[in-house]
């Protein structure tokens, strides 16, 4: 027997513009630093935009945002709180920020769960903060969400971009719309990833310098808007949308 909230999952998206999740091969390059950016920037720019964290194992938008207090309404299913001008949803809502020890079927059925019951309304854009890697949640999140498109990121550490690569493969084999590569933390200039993404003929959407005053502005969004990193996660846009 089909499980009827698929069927419920698709009403979800009806007007959401586009889904954009943002995704790593491994964590530690950035990756909930650039969603949790890339969502207020698209705020900036006047359009009507949802972040929804699914990092499930190391959830970290809701520590970048300073959201604390902040819980979803029920009606007919949960309206995600407004967080800094953007529509928020994170496992934290319910895990309280404790570790969500999920495997295997558990993560299919939580990923279902909460597609189902986000009732997202209008969007311009979803922002979506994956888990890093090939998983589960990965795989469940490309075969529910309809109109996924990807941005991955990397740092131009050889270790990492050879996990993105993999994850790479697998979208252009899934027949994926990946809209690009953003290599993180850039201390000193390189081509390395450039010419590596050549080879697989995927984008490279630009680079994001190492920057130092990213951590002061954790918890602050006003303090983010005012960085380097975040307006030129700004520049990027064009190429993301």
């Amino acid at each position: 027997m089909s499980d009827p909230r698929l069927a419920v999952i698709e009403r979800r998206f009806d007007k959401v513009g586009k889904v954009i999740a943002v995704s790593s091969g491994k964590g530690g390059v950035g990756k909930s630093m650039v969603a949790t950016s890339l969502a207020l920037n698209l705020r900036d720019k006047g359009f009507k935009v949802g972040l929804l964290d699914l990092d499930f194992t190391s959830p970290a938008t809701h520590v970048i945002l300073g959201v604390e207090g902040l819980y979803p309404k029920e009606e007919n299913g949960i309206i995600p709180p407004v967080a800094h001008g953007i529509g928020y949803m994170s496992i934290t809502h319910y895990s309280l920020d404790e570790p969500a020890p999920l495997r295997g079927v558990d993560v299919s059925n939580a990923i279902i769960e909460l597609l189902a019951i986000i009732r997202w309304g209008e969007l311009d854009y979803l922002v979506i903060d994956m888990p890093p890697g090939i998983g589960d949640a990965t795989l469940d999140t490309i075969r529910l969400v309809p109109k996924l498109e990807f941005v991955v990121i990397t740092t131009p550490s050889k270790v990492a971009y050879q996990s993105v690569r993999r994850l790479l493969i697998l979208f252009k084999n899934l027949g994926i719309n990946v809209r690009g590569v953003i290599e993180n933390m850039v201390m000193k200039p390189g081509d390395y990833v450039r010419s590596e993404l050549v080879k697989i003929e995927i984008d490279y959407i630009g680079a994001l310098d190492y920057s130092e005053e990213l951590e002061e502005a954790i918890g602050d969004p006003a303090i983010l808007s005012e960085t380097s990193f975040y307006k030129k996660i700004g520049k990027l846009i064009p190429k993301i949308i």
